[in-house]
C-alpha cells in the first residue's frame, strides 16, 4: 500500500548492523516476490516511486553499492488514484514508460455490483485460491513468446507507427525505443495466445491502446483527446498485406 511517508527501503529492503558477526546484513523488502501489487502507486513521493524504476527495468536492486537480482518470473502491477485528486504525485515519464500496458478499469457492471451487495467482501474466498501455473512453467512460456516471428512488414508497420508518434503535431513527446518493444513484445504475447507462432498486424491493432497512451506526452490542448488522437495515429498506417 502506497502512502505519503513510505520510503524506498520500506519497498527495497535495508541493511541491519548484526552484533554477532560485526557486519552489515541485508534484509529484503516486499520487492523480493515474483508478483509485487503497488496499490494507488501515486499516493508514494516520488522519491519512493522512483525506487522501482531499477527493479522494473533491470530485474535488480542496487542497495549500498551492491546490486541483488530479483526472483524471476518478475512483474510488478500498480493502480492508482485520478491526477486531480488531493495528496497525489504524478509518475514520471521514464516510470509509466517501464509499465508494459495501462488499462482503466472504470466502474463494474450494474449486474456485478448487485452481486458486491448481496455477496459483500467475501475476502476470505480469496485464501482459497490455489495456483494453477509454476513458476517454470511460466519462464518457459516467456522464452516460447520471445520465439515468435515478427516478419520485414510487421517490424516496418511498428515502426511506421512509432515514428508518426515522434512526428505528430499532436505530441511533445513521441514513443521511445522501450515503447517501440512494447509493441512489439504485446503483439508477440497475442499471437502466442491465439496459437500463432508470427505476428500479424491485427495483433497490434488489438492492444496498442493499452501499450501507447501513457507512454507519449500530449501537447496541453490535447490532453482530453488521448485515445482518438492515438487512434488516429494507428489507422493513418497503411496496413500491411
Amino acid at each position: 500500500q502506497a502512502t505519503s511517508d513510505l520510503l524506498p527501503s520500506d519497498i527495497i529492503g535495508v541493511s541491519i548492523y548484526n552484533k554477532n558477526t560485526n557486519e552489515f546484513e541485508f534484509k529484503p523488502g516486499p520487492i523480493f516476490n515474483n508478483i509485487i501489487l503497488v496499490d494507488e502507486i501515486n499516493r508514494a513521493t516520488p522519491k519512493t516511486q522512483s525506487a522501482l524504476l531499477e527493479a522494473m527495468g533491470e530485474k535488480q536492486v542496487t542497495v549500498d553499492g551492491k546490486t541483488y537480482k530479483l526472483p524471476q518470473p518478475f512483474f510488478v502491477i500498480a493502480t492508482q488514484n485520478p491526477v486531480e485528486q488531493y495528496g497525489t504525485f504524478p509518475l514520471p515519464e521514464s516510470q509509466l514508460d517501464r509499465f508494459l500496458m495501462k488499462i482503466s478499469i472504470g466502474y463494474p457492471s450494474r449486474e456485478a455490483e448487485k452481486e458486491i451487495i448481496k455477496g459483500g467482501s467475501k475476502r476470505e474466498e480469496l485464501y482459497k485460491i490455489q495456483p494453477f501455473v509454476s513458476k517454470e512453467e511460466i519462464i518457459k512460456i516467456q522464452e516460447e513468446i520471445k520465439n515468435v516471428y515478427v516478419s520485414d512488414k510487421i517490424a516496418d508497420y511498428i515502426l511506421d507507427i512509432v515514428w508518426a508518434t515522434r512526428e505528430s503535431k499532436y505530441l511533445e513527446s513521441g514513443l521511445s525505443t522501450r515503447g517501440t518493444l512494447a509493441i512489439v513484445n504485446t503483439a508477440k504475447t497475442n499471437a502466442y495466445m491465439e496459437g500463432r507462432d508470427f505476428v500479424i498486424p491485427e495483433d497490434i491493432k488489438k492492444l496498442y491502446k493499452y501499450v501507447i497512451p501513457h507512454r507519449v506526452i500530449f501537447k496541453p490542448e490535447y490532453e482530453s483527446q488521448k485515445e482518438e488522437i492515438v487512434r488516429t495515429i494507428v489507422e493513418s498506417i497503411p496496413t500491411p498485406i
